[in-house]
C-alpha cells in the first residue's frame, strides 16, 4: 500500500512512486499536478488566487499561480525531474457563485484557470489533460505510479484522466 501525501490549500507538495499524493476542497481554487514519468516525481499545487503582483501583501507564495508553480517548478528540478519530460493536469477553476450583473471579475475559477494556463506556457509545460470550470467543487488525487489524477465531483461523479 502506498503512501498517502496531503497538499492543503495554498501550498504544494512532492513526491515520487509508489506515492499518491491529493488535495481537497478544489472550488475555485486549481488544483496543478506537474509530472514526469520517467523518474517518476510529481509535484501537486492547491492554487487559491490567480495573480500575485495584484497583492499588496503577499505572506504566502503558494497563494498565487504565478508565483506557486515557479517554485514547485525550482523544487521539482533539483530533486531530479528533466524539464523537457514535464506534462500538468490541473482541476478545479469552478465558478461557485452566481454573479449577477456581469460581475465576471467576480469568477476567481476562471482567473486561476487562466493564470495557471499563462504560467505553464511560459514554462512550455504542455496541459495534457484537465476537468476546470463548471460550478461543482473537486477532490484530486494523483498516481504518481500510473500517472493517472483520480476526479472526485461533488453531485457529478468521479473521472480518472
Amino acid at each position: 500500500m502506498s503512501e498517502m501525501v496531503r497538499v492543503g490549500m495554498a501550498e504544494y507538495k512532492l513526491c515520487c512512486s509508489p506515492q499518491k499524493i491529493s488535495t481537497v476542497g478544489l472550488g475555485s481554487c486549481v488544483g496543478v499536478v506537474l509530472y514526469d514519468s520517467a523518474a517518476k516525481i510529481c509535484g501537486m499545487a492547491h492554487i487559491m488566487m490567480p495573480d500575485s503582483t495584484k497583492a499588496t501583501k503577499i505572506s504566502n507564495r503558494m497563494k498565487f499561480a504565478d508565483t506557486c508553480i515557479q517554485d514547485m517548478y525550482g523544487d521539482l528540478i533539483r530533486a531530479g525531474a528533466n524539464p523537457r519530460r514535464l506534462i500538468a493536469k490541473m482541476a478545479g477553476g469552478a465558478k461557485m457563485f452566481d454573479h449577477r450583473g456581469g460581475m465576471e471579475c467576480l469568477d476567481i475559477g476562471r482567473q486561476n484557470e487562466e493564470a495557471v494556463r499563462k504560467v505553464l506556457l511560459k514554462w512550455e509545460i504542455p496541459i495534457v489533460c484537465e476537468d476546470v470550470g463548471k460550478n461543482y467543487g473537486r477532490t484530486i488525487e494523483f498516481d504518481t505510479t500510473t500517472g493517472e489524477l483520480f476526479i472526485h465531483s461533488v453531485g457529478s461523479g468521479d473521472i480518472i484522466i
